[in-house]
């Protein structure tokens, strides 16, 4: 029996023949075709990039944010259908806020991760429901664990990472990713280098403009979740400019 036809796809509960499970894989297919978001894990935090793309020339900067505060030590970054990540945002919201009632502390990150990777597998399960078309990035800082980086997919499964990427150009931004010294890293040096990793794989001919929001977590922000400030955010724009095109005279010389 084939896998590819009808019949296979219509539930998300139904396995094909070769152990697939398509909506699960379409619900991928809508985060890889989202704008990129970039995470860097670094010796004193956490950096997030997020290249938001402007598809009009009446668009209000600063709105449509993928990137959220779940409780003040956390940080959330979202790939994919941004209304099916809002749905993961409040629930991460919720947890974070029964665990911060019950314990009277703030909620381990791991922990959420594992809550909402769960949320996420059970709309894989029931035919009533529909996977998340959606990928987000989990970071925090703390004394004791340091700073965590976690990545829940489409699937409910969720991994720990040094640097990460999803949407259309993570294999480039992972590429990009894996020549950096992280270990050595700070936070400071990090949103410069995850700036120019946004600005290296957007793809100027089809999408001729965005908006990248900035945002950390770590020593820098007493451990509490921030968009980068202002000053800092375009100063590292500003290099990452120059760098591309600096890039591209050295092309045009060869």
């Amino acid at each position: 029996m084939s896998s590819i036809g009808t019949g296979y796809d219509l539930s998300a509960h139904q396995f094909s023949p070769d152990g697939r499970v398509f909506q699960v894989e379409y619900a991928n297919k809508a985060v890889e075709n989202s704008s990129t978001a970039v995470a860097i894990r670094c010796k004193d935090g956490v950096v997030f990039g997020v290249e938001k793309l402007i598809t009009s020339k009446l668009y209000e900067p600063g709105t449509g944010k993928r990137i959220f505060s779940i409780d003040r030590h956390i940080g959330m970054a979202v790939a994919g259908l941004i209304s099916d990540a809002r749905q993961l945002v409040g629930i991460a919201r919720d947890e974070a806020a029964y665990y911060r009632s019950v314990y009277g502390a703030p909620i381990p990150l791991k922990y959420l991760a594992d809550k909402v990777s769960g949320y996420v597998h059970a709309y894989t399960l029931y035919s009533a429901y529909r996977p998340f078309g959606a990928s987000v990035f989990l970071s925090s800082h703390d004394k004791m664990s340091g700073p965590e980086l976690y990545m829940i997919e489409p699937s409910g499964v969720f991994y720990g990472y040094h640097g990460c990427a999803v949407g259309k150009a993570k294999q480039n931004a992972k590429t990009e990713i894996e020549k950096l010294k992280l270990e050595n890293m700070t936070c400071k040096e990090a949103v410069k280098e995850v700036s120019k990793i946004v600005y290296i794989v957007h793809d100027e001919v089809k999408d001729k403009a965005f908006e990248l929001e900035l945002s950390w977590v770590g020593e820098d922000s007493n451990g509490l979740h921030q968009m980068v400030p202002k000053d800092i955010a375009k100063e590292a724009e500003e290099l990452a400019k120059k760098s591309m095109e600096e890039d591209s005279d050295s092309d045009e010389d060869l």
